[in-house]
């Protein structure tokens, strides 16, 4: 039997449960999780308002712990190593994307907390091919939230070869364009932080950012016209984007990570004359994820982080909630 905590209902306090994992499977290992990071997705589905909240619900999908077992066919991880499991707990290994390593786009992917119970418990399970090993020198307590967080921003920058001479814009200085400055800063590129908190302004540049413009500030996004190669948008709330395009270079990029929730209002005009785009793009492939964690080892990359314990977890939510985290909140043993 596996301990966790689980939802019963929609919104609903987590509380002790246990269940029956059954028989291994053959390619699926067991996971003893000694963290994991609280993401505003595991809200989005605590509350299920994406309408497919399977209940009881265990929420949980960044997950750091180390293999307690490996299924019969299993040859790439061994017992004891330590690793970590995201948005992903399963590929069907089979299709097109899966064959060319795109395992992220694979339609009949396993969400690790979709169908199936996720990391806020003692152990979890999920298909060896999606869980990642965790490079020595990272922190357990820390590199939850790269698992989802930080994969979700790193992915563009390999999916779109950005350039460590691009200058690029972050919207958004939260859970995750705290992570984007500091991966861009890294990567050599001109890092600009949208934010509007005048508080925010400091910590940014601390971060990574080597200048920052006040989103509320229409002036100041004027006189950015035609700055940026790359503006990575990070919140789910609508902005005038056709003022965010103009801020683009020639061949720019308005890309989104966060999942604003009203229709993207966007003038043909403004993308047709610099020949510029708008894209969005999920968390990354295994295969990134391994490169992110390298990178972010090579460079001494970490999420900012709150720590709770486990048998905190009501409250930790609720401090997610209700935006009071600063910037991810992990769950410890």
């Amino acid at each position: 039997m596996i301990n966790a905590y689980a939802a019963k209902e929609p919104g609903g306090k987590l509380e002790k449960f246990e269940y029956d994992p059954g028989e291994l499977a053959s390619h699926d290992v067991e996971i003893d999780v000694e963290s994991c990071g609280i993401c505003h997705s595991d809200l989005s589905m605590l509350d299920n308002e994406w309408g497919f909240t399977e209940y009881p619900f265990v929420p949980g999908h960044e997950v750091v712990g180390t293999i307690s077992k490996v299924g019969a066919h299993v040859t790439s991880l061994q017992i004891g190593q330590r690793v970590g499991l995201g948005w992903h707990a399963g590929y069907c290994n089979n299709c097109r994307t899966c064959e060319e390593g795109d395992h992220n786009l694979c339609q009949q992917a396993t969400m690790t907390i979709g169908g199936r119970h996720g990391g806020f418990a003692e152990k979890v399970r999920a298909q060896a091919r999606a869980v990642v090993p965790l490079p020595e020198k990272l922190d357990g307590t820390k590199a939850g939230p790269l698992f989802c967080g930080g994969i979700t921003v790193f992915n563009p920058l390999v999916q779109f070869d950005i350039k460590p001479t691009s200058e690029v814009g972050v919207v958004g200085i939260g859970g995750l364009g705290h992570l984007a400055l500091q991966f861009l800063n890294a990567w050599g590129c001109k890092v600009v932080a949208f934010t509007s908190s005048e508080s925010k302004k400091k910590e940014a540049h601390e971060l990574g950012a080597h200048d920052t413009i006040n989103s509320r500030d229409e002036d100041e996004l004027k006189k950015a016209e035609g700055r940026f190669d790359l503006i990575i948008s990070t919140v789910n709330v609508k902005l005038d984007w056709n003022l965010y395009l103009s801020t683009l270079a020639p061949k720019g990029r308005l890309h989104f990570v966060g999942a604003t929730l009203e229709p993207l209002d966007i003038g043909a005009f403004n993308l047709i004359g610099g020949q510029k785009s708008v894209s969005g793009s999920p968390v990354g492939s295994p295969a990134t994820i391994k490169t992110m964690l390298d990178f972010a080892e090579q460079h001494g990359i970490e999420p900012v982080t709150e720590t709770f314990k486990f048998d905190q977890i009501n409250e930790a939510v609720e401090r997610l909630r209700e935006g009071k985290a600063h910037y991810r909140v992990v769950l410890t043993r």
